[in-house]
């Protein structure tokens, strides 16, 4: 196998294991909480409490599909669509650095959960052989 694959293994296990602890950190406040809720609604996802779970789902659940290997695809494909999301209605208007809360970070998310959306590395490495 080569070395390239283990690469993007690593990737998948450190994205995913970002997304766990941040869907981790709103499941455990109740969907992100109210707060969390009532900040979706007023940048005008309603009803909030619906889409905090959502956005929860998508971090928490696509986290550990990534961690594990299974759905890397789908999971991948749902985080972009957030981070482009997150960046357009929240990010955006803070600037660039992520310290400021601008859009650097989620930017980077974003790339990275994308090369997994195109890779889907880790799935099948056996099969993966270099040309």
């Amino acid at each position: 196998m080569s070395y390239d694959r283990w690469g993007l293994v690593a990737l998948r296990v450190i994205v995913g294991a970002l997304f766990i602890v941040h869907g981790w950190q709103k499941l455990v406040a109740g969907g992100g909480g109210p707060a969390f809720a009532g900040g979706l609604a007023h940048m005008g996802f309603n009803p909030g409490v619906v889409w905090a779970w959502i956005v929860t789902a998508v971090e928490f659940g696509g986290g550990i599909c990534l961690v594990l290997g299974v759905l890397v695809r789908v999971a991948a494909i749902l985080i972009v669509i957030e981070m482009v999301i997150a960046i357009a209605k929240v990010n955006i208007h803070r600037g660039f650095y992520w310290t400021q809360g601008g859009w650097e970070m989620p930017a980077l998310m974003a790339l990275l959960a994308a090369i997994l959306a195109v890779t889907a590395p880790g799935r099948n490495l056996s099969a993966r052989r270099a040309s």
